[in-house]
């Protein structure tokens, strides 16, 4: 069983260290002056030793008498001002004269306990004793033997005595002194502490608050910069780091939460149709209304078609979780144009009746003129026809016009194309004497191949996502129109481009943010002969985020839908050539 917090840790961090701080004053100031005091007391009894050391060897300093010779008698003993207490004693300690006549012996030192000697030894020559009276208080004495001192009246041994209530009133003085200023700077010190830790501590507050309000929803909440070489900048950084993290896994979460709800509703109504379609013709087989064999064949047709089309849906979401789990996939160096190619046969032999059109590769190379993301780079191409004849130079044409947009693209796009299967054979290049030509701003390609549209990636799921996109295209255009394809190597932004072109009816502006989320389709009556699963642009746009790549959807001149698929150009690095010594 563990216990609870101890009282200590109830307290507050600024508590603590007020109560530390001033914990350690007092034990410092406690020390000091038990040091003090331990010291202090000595040095008062040496200088009363020394006072009365003083008096012995002159008694007139107290006593008074004859100025010339220092001598003094017996009324100079009686009359000897007090504090001091003056004594003569006999050999046998019985006092012969003193001071005490008018003063109660209850508050006269004791002379009973001394044994009266010569202190040969002390430095002044006089042995110093410590007495008590009868009340208890202590007096220090010294003797001064008969041969001390100058005397034709007194003889005997002078005892001067001198009570130790002078140095216990410094003592408690000092003392008194000592801890009223004590306890002053103690609460000084207390309160001074208690306004620098609150202080000092003020930055740990906010982020007490900034914590707080982020725990109660606030997720916005950032604590501001401080000063960066300090514990406490530190902190604020890492904290604000947490939060952002912490904020972002939030968002992420809740974004993975809805589209989850959204995915299995999604899911459950396109699954529930063909399962209701099969569950039907059941019912209707047990009921007996399918009573010919060409009924029962249409329902076997019917059950078996929707079977199908629940098991590619199946398929295409079991292939969007692997894609969402982000497993590592193989990947190797790619050619984009020969899989464009590919693709390109492929639907020729799926819609013979089609016109399927392969545009050469164009290369932006200038960066004052770059590639435009709002409009294909096919726009002002010569358009490709089926014939295989190489067209007749026109010797005529005039030069392109400088600043238009097939000008610009005489001057900084080059253009190689190569022989498709089935499609129009190799022709020379359209633009080659302008390609080999300097561009603009000294920048010059010796030969056609000097950036392929190469990439790092998966050649499945690159050739999927480019078919993708293809069916989509056959699906929703009127048949007959001509569906074109063309790569673009956007040497400026380092991206290689694959654009798949129709000429149907288009996609709205509003619907093109919408058309790659899953289970959306622009056919909202969802028949069943043209509107697919709505999984085929969500697979793509998933397979390019695997590629680091994006997706989007533009107009086309003159109507339709270009898809433009971008992934990371591969660029070889930069070789170092020695400069020739002929040039």
């Amino acid at each position: 069983m563990t216990s609870g917090p101890s009282r200590w840790d109830q307290f507050s961090l600024r508590n603590q260290l007020t109560i530390v701080n001033v914990v350690l004053l007092a034990l410092s100031l406690v020390i000091a002056g038990s040091g003090t005091t331990l010291l202090l007391r000595p040095t008062l009894v040496g200088q009363l030793d020394a006072s009365l050391r003083s008096i012995a060897a002159d008694p007139t300093l107290v006593l008074g008498g004859d100025a010339s010779t220092g001598e003094f008698g017996f009324e100079n003993i009686r009359t000897a001002p007090q504090p001091y207490y003056v004594a003569v004693v006999d050999d046998s300690g019985q006092v012969m004269v003193d001071n005490w006549e008018w003063q109660p012996r209850s508050v006269a030192p004791d002379l009973s306990t001394m044994e009266l000697k010569f202190d040969s030894n002390s430095g002044a020559g006089f042995a110093i004793y410590e007495l008590k009276d009868g009340l208890g208080a202590p007096w220090r004495a010294v003797v001064v033997p008969e041969d001390q001192y100058n005397s034709n009246q007194v003889f005997g041994t002078l005892i001067v005595a001198m009570p130790m209530s002078s140095v216990n009133a410094t003592m408690a003085s000092f003392l008194a002194i000592f801890f009223g200023f004590g306890l002053s700077v103690l609460i000084f010190a207390a309160v001074l502490t208690r306004m620098l830790v609150s202080a000092t501590l003020r930055p740990l507050r906010k982020v007490e608050s900034t914590a707080m309000n982020f725990a109660a929803g606030d997720y916005d909440q950032r604590l501001p910069e401080a000063t960066p070489n300090t514990e406490v900048g530190r902190l604020s950084r890492s904290l604000n780091s947490m939060l952002g993290q912490i904020d972002s896994a939030l968002n992420e979460r809740d974004r993975t939460i809805s589209q989850m709800r959204r995915f299995v509703g999604d899911a459950s109504h396109e699954l529930r149709t063909p399962l209701v379609t099969v569950r039907g013709y059941a019912e209707l087989y047990r009921m007996g209304a399918l009573d010919e064999p060409t009924k029962v064949g249409q329902a076997m047709d019917r059950i078996e078609g929707e079977a199908k089309r629940m098991g590619g849906l199946v398929e295409d979401l079991l292939q969007l979780a692997r894609l969402d789990e982000n497993r590592e996939m193989a990947k190797d160096v790619l050619d984009l144009e020969p899989l464009v190619e590919d693709a390109a046969m492929d639907t020729r032999a799926q819609a013979p009746d089609r016109t399927i059109r392969v545009h050469p590769t164009v290369l932006v190379a200038d960066e004052d003129h770059p590639y435009r993301p709002e409009e294909t780079a096919f726009t002002d191409l010569p358009v490709e026809t089926d014939a295989p004849t190489e067209p007749e130079p026109d010797t005529d044409a005039p030069e392109p016009v400088k600043g238009t947009t097939r000008g610009r693209l005489a001057r900084v796009l080059r253009l190689r194309r190569r022989s498709s299967p089935g499609g129009p054979s190799e022709q020379p290049d359209a633009t080659a004497e302008t390609a080999s030509e300097p561009l603009e701003g000294g920048e010059e390609f010796a030969s056609d191949d000097d950036v392929p549209a190469m990439i790092y990636g998966n050649s499945d799921k690159v050739r999927q996502a480019i078919q993708n996109i293809v069916g989509n295209a056959l699906r929703y255009t009127p048949e007959g129109t001509p569906i074109e394809l063309g790569v673009v190597i956007d040497v400026t932004r380092e991206r290689a481009i694959v654009e798949i072109i129709d000429h149907g009816d288009g996609i709205p502006e509003q619907s093109r943010a919408q058309i790659f989320q899953r289970f959306w389709r622009a056919d909202t009556s969802r028949t069943r002969d043209t509107g697919g699963t709505g999984l085929g642009l969500a697979i793509v746009s998933a397979i390019l985020q695997t590629h680091e790549g994006t997706v989007d959807v533009v107009e086309t001149p003159g109507g339709g839908a270009t898809f433009r698929l971008s992934f990371p150009l591969l660029m070889a690095p930069p070789v170092d050539e020695e400069p020739s010594t002929e040039s």
